[in-house]
């Protein structure tokens, strides 16, 4: 592959010229579409020879070996319609989602939003996707061919499924909704995520409240194991608007209760650090704010996460990694693996390689020193 193709500055130019001028939810839908279209003529295998992580990168983690200990985070493919294009791109594992048990069209549009100075997102998409059975059909078909890649000792990435509640069903029935998620869903899944943490579904984050959160993760965790006849690593995932002693009290249940892990963290309501006018943001509306500017408060949680969590428990760190550097800071603070997703869509296609390359040249380093 010529240097010049996979150029952060190529992008750049691109970027400004081209997808800057689109609506942001076009454009992402142009990319998708153009994944698919790419994979279908064989461009996986050509991408793999130059993308594939080094070996110096695997990791066990969850009680399997993924490729990278980066991934994409959940919110880019909602529906598991490009996990193989995107694995074939560098990522380590891909988290589909959030999908919910029944098919929704999420909030009017506009309902995403660049701050390009900040290299950040504005989004209430409001989880629109096809719901759960469209979307466990789906992962049957890649399940199978991700199975045929590994035994062929091709790249295939670690398949997460995040999963969330329903706009339009209560509070009070939101167990039963996750219940239904998971029974499509975790028989397909590589790990399982429970997401009470969007801002962009009324009432959705009440659920981290310990007392709501203590059944409905006790209720998901023994359905993903009946459902899929085997144990799925089940984690949850939460924002990082929590009061540090709500980040103390999840970590205390997720022991409690023996579950797998943490996902921290989810996009934020805060509008604070911004280079971006106020005047701008606010033209935006409401939603979920992700990017750098997450950086300092997402690696504060997980520090905390890791001093109260048991060795056993693995936290995904998430929010505003954007360099190679970055994602080997968030592991040496105690993350087991790191997601990215903002940082995708300013630097570019090639963006996962250029993190992987890195962290591998990060690890040399280390062991020569």
């Amino acid at each position: 592959m010529p240097s010049s193709l996979s150029s952060p500055v190529l992008y750049r130019a691109v970027f400004s010229t081209v997808f800057k001028r689109m609506d942001p939810e076009a454009a992402h839908h142009a990319v998708v579409t153009g994944l698919q279209i790419a994979s279908a003529a064989g461009a996986g295998r050509l991408l793999e020879r130059k993308t594939r992580p080094q070996e110096s990168l695997r990791t066990e983690v969850l009680g399997r070996s993924w490729p990278s200990p980066f991934g994409l985070a959940a919110g880019f493919d909602k529906g598991a319609v490009a996990v193989l294009p995107l694995g074939a791109l560098g990522f380590g594992h891909v988290e589909i989602g959030t999908v919910t048990a029944h098919a929704q069209p999420g909030n009017p549009k506009p309902r995403l939003f660049r701050l390009v100075a900040d290299e950040a997102l504005i989004n209430r998409m409001g989880f629109n996707n096809d719901g759960a059975e469209a979307v466990r059909a789906r992962l049957v078909r890649i399940r199978r061919r991700i199975e045929r890649l590994r035994d062929s000792g091709r790249h295939a990435p670690v398949l997460g499924v995040n999963i969330g509640k329903t706009k339009t069903t209560p509070l009070e029935e939101a167990t039963e909704d996750y219940l239904m998620s998971t029974r499509a869903l975790a028989p397909v899944a590589d790990y399982l995520v429970v997401n009470v943490s969007s801002p962009n579904t009324p009432g959705l984050r009440q659920l981290q409240d310990i007392e709501s959160l203590r059944p409905l993760l006790a209720a998901v965790r023994a359905q993903a194991d009946e459902s899929a006849e085997h144990h799925v690593p089940l984690l949850v995932k939460i924002a990082p608007d929590l009061a540090d002693e709500d980040v103390d009290a999840v970590a205390d249940l997720v022991a409690e209760l023996g579950l797998d892990g943490i996902i921290a963290t989810n996009t934020t309501i805060s509008r604070k650090g911004l280079v971006t006018s106020a005047e701008a943001v606010e033209s935006k509306g409401a939603g979920g704010l992700s990017g750098p500017v997450l950086a300092d408060r997402s690696k504060e949680i997980l520090v905390r996460l890791r001093e109260r969590l048991p060795g056993s428990a693995a936290i995904i760190s998430v929010g505003g990694a954007v360099s190679a550097q970055d994602v080997a800071e968030r592991l040496d603070l105690g993350a087991d693996l790191v997601q990215g997703y903002s940082a995708f869509i300013y630097q570019g296609p090639f963006w996962a390689r250029r993190i992987n390359a890195g962290l591998a040249r990060i690890r040399r380093g280390t062991r020569r020193g």
